[in-house]
């Protein structure tokens, strides 16, 4: 477990660095705004273009990994929206960011960092295919859940394929075939933006969650963070290696994927709709805090680390 525990250790390490530099006032708020924008426009896309343009891809689609995983996001979605409806009188677009926060994992500020210290080259594949399509799907579904019949397909489609992440990884994409051509220089311009990814994120998220913190209170923050941490990592681990048959390691980046906590793509979502902000930036802040325990609990349980 301890061994575990020091993986996550400097992940959490730099979210506290960005918390700390921001309470004591050493960084001042547009400094987490800047580095919030350098990582999803620059650095993250440049990122998952390296990681899809070098990886090994299988040729065969490995549907029950897709299954898995997303059987279990659809699961918990529907769960934290039936039961913010019920208990705590969210409608509306409020409710379908409960669903998305419950659902939609840290995968830029957490997952990548975490899962590639725990199983290097080995994770980048299974992790690249999850990265390649977990944005658009969840982004798609709580657009249209959210906008319902007034939802506009070509207004959706365009802010899919103009959001910085997708470039990345149709351009990383695009170049497999020819990426022996591209030039040395290149890439080392490519490495130095992509290092700069996870530190620069961790931090920004810090940064952030000291702006936020608890603003929703308690109740459905945990409500969700539970189901998060809790619900959908156990329901993809029992489809991965119960029901469906892969290799340990895209298993355990299955897991671990779920096992992100709360994405900060919900508080942008519900930023966009001015509804549910609170929630969303509650339930990012307590399920980051609580995962520096259960994700290190995880990767003992898989033997990672």
């Amino acid at each position: 477990m301890l061994a575990s525990f020091l993986v996550v250790l400097p992940v959490f390490g730099l979210i506290g660095l960005g918390y700390f530099a921001r309470w004591s006032k050493l960084l001042r708020e547009t400094t987490g705004e800047g580095l919030s924008d350098f990582v999803f426009v620059l650095a993250v896309p440049c990122l998952l273009f390296r990681t899809l343009a070098k990886a090994d891809i299988p040729v065969t689609q490995p549907w029950g990994y897709w299954i898995a995983y997303f059987a279990g996001l659809a699961v918990v979605w529907a769960l934290a929206m039936l039961i913010a409806s019920r208990f705590f009188a969210r409608k509306g677009p409020e409710l379908v960011v409960s669903g998305f926060a419950a659902a939609q994992s840290n995968t830029v500020f957490v997952g990548v960092p975490m899962i590639l210290k725990a199983y290097g080259d080995a994770g980048a594949v299974p992790l690249g295919l999850l990265l390649a399509i977990h944005l658009p799907v969840t982004m798609t579904v709580a657009t249209l859940l959210a906008e319902g019949r007034s939802a506009s397909i070509p207004q959706l489609i365009k802010r899919l394929f103009t959001h910085p992440i997708i470039i990345g990884i149709l351009l990383g994409s695009a170049v497999r075939p020819f990426v022996a051509q591209i030039p040395e220089p290149a890439w080392t311009l490519v490495d130095l933006l992509a290092g700069a990814a996870v530190p620069c994120a961790l931090i920004s998220l810090g940064i952030a969650m000291r702006r936020y913190g608890l603003e929703s209170g308690l109740a459905l923050p945990t409500m969700l963070s539970g189901l998060k941490l809790g619900l959908h990592p156990l329901l993809v681990y029992w489809l991965a290696t119960k029901v469906f048959d892969m290799p340990a390691h895209w298993s355990g980046v299955a897991v671990l994927f779920a096992a992100c906590p709360c994405g900060i793509n919900a508080y942008l979502f519900a930023e966009r709709y001015r509804q549910g902000i609170a929630d969303a930036s509650s339930a990012i802040t307590l399920s980051t805090l609580l995962s520096l325990f259960t994700t290190a609990a995880w990767l003992a349980f898989l033997g990672v680390g």
